[in-house]
Protein backbone atom coordinates (compact mmCIF):
# COMPACT_ATOMS: atom_id res chain seq x y z
CA UNK A 1 0.00 0.00 0.00
CA UNK A 2 0.94 3.49 0.90
CA UNK A 3 1.64 5.61 3.86
CA UNK A 4 -0.02 9.43 3.86
CA UNK A 5 1.30 12.17 6.05
CA UNK A 6 -0.49 15.54 6.34
CA UNK A 7 -2.63 14.06 3.20
CA UNK A 8 1.03 13.93 1.51
CA UNK A 9 1.32 10.19 0.14
CA UNK A 10 4.72 9.35 1.49
CA UNK A 11 5.83 6.58 -0.84
CA UNK A 12 4.84 7.07 -4.45
CA UNK A 13 4.60 4.18 -7.23
CA UNK A 14 7.78 4.42 -9.55
CA UNK A 15 7.19 7.17 -12.25
CA UNK A 16 4.18 8.95 -10.82
CA UNK A 17 4.81 12.91 -10.72
CA UNK A 18 3.04 15.00 -8.65
CA UNK A 19 3.11 18.63 -9.07
CA UNK A 20 1.68 20.99 -6.55
CA UNK A 21 -0.49 24.21 -8.66
CA UNK A 22 -0.56 27.29 -6.90
CA UNK A 23 -3.54 29.61 -7.49
CA UNK A 24 -2.77 33.06 -8.09
CA UNK A 25 -4.94 35.39 -6.75
CA UNK A 26 -5.95 39.02 -7.29
CA UNK A 27 -8.70 41.43 -6.88
CA UNK A 28 -10.43 40.21 -10.14
CA UNK A 29 -10.03 36.68 -9.66
CA UNK A 30 -7.08 33.45 -9.95
CA UNK A 31 -5.04 31.67 -12.69
CA UNK A 32 -3.28 28.59 -11.93
CA UNK A 33 -0.80 27.09 -14.80
CA UNK A 34 -1.17 23.32 -14.85
CA UNK A 35 1.33 22.60 -17.52
CA UNK A 36 4.03 23.70 -19.16
CA UNK A 37 6.52 23.14 -21.87
CA UNK A 38 9.31 23.49 -19.77
CA UNK A 39 8.02 22.07 -16.92
CA UNK A 40 10.20 19.00 -14.98
CA UNK A 41 6.79 16.67 -15.87
CA UNK A 42 6.58 17.88 -19.45
CA UNK A 43 7.08 15.06 -21.79
CA UNK A 44 4.97 15.54 -24.99
CA UNK A 45 1.54 17.34 -26.09
CA UNK A 46 -1.09 14.56 -27.41
CA UNK A 47 -4.92 16.38 -26.51
CA UNK A 48 -6.67 18.37 -23.64
CA UNK A 49 -9.58 16.75 -22.66
CA UNK A 50 -12.45 16.92 -19.64
CA UNK A 51 -14.04 14.14 -18.16
CA UNK A 52 -16.78 14.86 -15.34
CA UNK A 53 -18.36 12.43 -12.57
CA UNK A 54 -21.63 12.87 -10.58
CA UNK A 55 -21.40 13.13 -6.63
CA UNK A 56 -20.59 9.06 -5.76
CA UNK A 57 -19.89 8.03 -9.41
CA UNK A 58 -16.46 5.97 -9.87
CA UNK A 59 -14.47 5.77 -13.02
CA UNK A 60 -12.17 3.18 -12.69
CA UNK A 61 -10.15 1.25 -14.11
CA UNK A 62 -7.90 1.23 -16.98
CA UNK A 63 -4.35 1.76 -17.82
CA UNK A 64 -2.65 3.10 -21.53
CA UNK A 65 0.19 1.22 -23.17
CA UNK A 66 1.44 4.25 -24.95
CA UNK A 67 0.51 7.74 -23.08
CA UNK A 68 1.07 8.68 -20.23
CA UNK A 69 -1.76 10.85 -18.53
CA UNK A 70 -1.76 14.27 -16.82
CA UNK A 71 -4.69 14.69 -14.38
CA UNK A 72 -6.12 17.58 -12.38
CA UNK A 73 -9.12 18.39 -10.86
CA UNK A 74 -10.98 21.87 -12.09
CA UNK A 75 -14.05 21.90 -10.60
CA UNK A 76 -14.79 19.71 -7.27
CA UNK A 77 -13.11 17.16 -5.62
CA UNK A 78 -12.04 13.59 -6.56
CA UNK A 79 -10.34 10.90 -4.65
CA UNK A 80 -7.71 9.53 -7.77
CA UNK A 81 -6.29 6.42 -7.20
CA UNK A 82 -3.74 4.61 -8.74
CA UNK A 83 -2.54 1.10 -8.67
CA UNK A 84 1.17 -0.33 -9.62
CA UNK A 85 0.45 -3.94 -11.79
CA UNK A 86 3.82 -3.60 -14.05
CA UNK A 87 5.96 -7.05 -13.83
CA UNK A 88 9.73 -5.98 -13.01
CA UNK A 89 8.55 -2.71 -11.08
CA UNK A 90 9.90 -1.66 -8.06
CA UNK A 91 6.25 -0.96 -6.27
CA UNK A 92 4.26 -3.53 -8.14
CA UNK A 93 1.35 -4.27 -5.58
CA UNK A 94 1.44 -0.31 -4.63
CA UNK A 95 -1.66 1.49 -3.91
CA UNK A 96 -1.92 5.42 -4.31
CA UNK A 97 -4.82 7.60 -3.31
CA UNK A 98 -4.91 11.53 -3.78
CA UNK A 99 -7.68 14.17 -2.99
CA UNK A 100 -7.36 16.59 -5.78
CA UNK A 101 -9.68 19.59 -6.50
CA UNK A 102 -10.05 23.06 -5.23
CA UNK A 103 -8.81 21.65 -1.69
CA UNK A 104 -5.75 20.31 -2.95
CA UNK A 105 -4.91 21.62 -6.24
CA UNK A 106 -2.41 18.78 -7.37
CA UNK A 107 -1.25 17.65 -11.26
CA UNK A 108 -0.72 14.20 -11.16
CA UNK A 109 1.39 12.49 -14.28
CA UNK A 110 0.19 9.02 -14.05
CA UNK A 111 3.04 6.59 -16.00
CA UNK A 112 2.06 3.97 -18.92
CA UNK A 113 0.64 0.57 -17.43
CA UNK A 114 -0.61 2.28 -14.28
CA UNK A 115 -4.04 1.40 -13.39
CA UNK A 116 -5.96 4.80 -11.97
CA UNK A 117 -9.35 5.69 -11.86
CA UNK A 118 -11.50 8.31 -9.46
CA UNK A 119 -14.53 8.92 -7.90
CA UNK A 120 -16.64 11.98 -7.22
CA UNK A 121 -16.14 12.86 -3.59
CA UNK A 122 -17.80 16.00 -3.67
CA UNK A 123 -21.60 17.77 -3.48
CA UNK A 124 -21.28 18.77 -6.90
CA UNK A 125 -20.13 17.00 -10.31
CA UNK A 126 -16.26 16.79 -10.42
CA UNK A 127 -14.56 18.00 -13.37
CA UNK A 128 -11.01 16.85 -14.54
CA UNK A 129 -8.98 17.80 -16.81
CA UNK A 130 -6.42 15.70 -18.90
CA UNK A 131 -3.40 16.43 -20.70
CA UNK A 132 -2.37 12.75 -22.50
CA UNK A 133 0.79 12.80 -24.19
CA UNK A 134 -0.98 11.36 -27.00
CA UNK A 135 -4.03 12.09 -29.23
CA UNK A 136 -7.15 9.54 -28.60
CA UNK A 137 -7.16 6.85 -31.52
CA UNK A 138 -10.74 6.38 -32.32
CA UNK A 139 -9.85 3.39 -34.32
CA UNK A 140 -7.51 1.39 -32.05
CA UNK A 141 -7.97 2.82 -28.42
CA UNK A 142 -4.68 2.60 -25.89
CA UNK A 143 -7.19 2.01 -23.30
CA UNK A 144 -7.46 -1.34 -21.40
CA UNK A 145 -10.35 -1.53 -18.40
CA UNK A 146 -11.55 -4.23 -15.41
CA UNK A 147 -14.21 -4.12 -13.55
CA UNK A 148 -14.14 -0.99 -10.99
CA UNK A 149 -15.28 -3.82 -8.01
CA UNK A 150 -14.76 -7.12 -9.59
CA UNK A 151 -10.29 -7.20 -10.27
CA UNK A 152 -7.13 -7.76 -8.25
CA UNK A 153 -6.98 -4.41 -7.27
CA UNK A 154 -6.37 -4.27 -3.60
CA UNK A 155 -8.58 -1.21 -2.71
CA UNK A 156 -12.10 -0.10 -1.85
CA UNK A 157 -13.85 2.67 -2.79
CA UNK A 158 -15.86 3.18 -0.21
CA UNK A 159 -15.65 6.72 2.20
CA UNK A 160 -12.74 6.46 4.80
CA UNK A 161 -14.17 7.82 8.35
CA UNK A 162 -11.15 7.30 10.50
Amino acid sequence: MKKKINNKVENLIEGVKIKKLKPIPDERGRLMEILRNDDELFIKFGQVYTTTAYPGVIKAWHYHKKQTDNFTVLKGMAKVVLFDNRNGSPTKGMVNEFLVGMHNPLLIQIPKMVYHGFKCVSEEEVVILNIPTDTYNYEAPDEYRIDPYKNNIPYDWLRKDS
